[in-house]
């Protein structure tokens, strides 16, 4: 069962981003993007008030992707793109885009804060970061 509401053309958006956006960290790193992406959705917090659908995640702007504005995003979405981001629709979660609303590709080491938000971990390029549970508990809710 979905934890978000996503038709067909939703879950391909939601691969193509988690492919354009972590690709080169494999299967484990673009799902963790899809963690981000789905808790998104599901927050209604902070940066991401109002946002109610995979669209509104995907293009929200301030505060989006920088993939969709490269020309990989508009490809087509692979199979393999498609099966992982209905895994995270349907509320699989891992570590350590579990909770997490953010993450970056740092030069470096991973900030333990990043714009105030605490640091889940690293995943291979990508450092992720966690609201509070006060500020955003539908993130903690799944």
């Amino acid at each position: 069962m979905a934890i978000i509401n996503a038709r067909e053309k939703d879950v391909k958006l939601l691969a193509r981003l988690m492919r354009a956006e972590a690709e080169g960290d494999g299967k484990l790193g673009m799902l963790n993007v899809g963690n981000v992406g789905v808790n998104r959705v599901l927050a209604d917090c902070l940066d991401f008030e109002g946002l109610r659908s995979v669209q509104d995640m995907v293009f929200q702007s301030p505060g989006g992707f920088e993939a969709v504005q490269k020309p990989y995003f508009y490809q087509a979405a692979r199979q393999l793109d498609i099966r992982l981001a209905r895994q995270v629709i349907r509320g699989q979660r891992f570590i350590p885009g579990r909770h997490a609303l953010w993450f970056f590709e740092p030069p470096g080491a991973c900030p333990a804060r990043w714009f105030n938000q605490v640091n889940a971990g690293r995943y291979k390029s990508h450092c992720f970061y966690i609201p509070s549970q006060e500020d955003c508990p539908k993130v903690f809710s799944f």
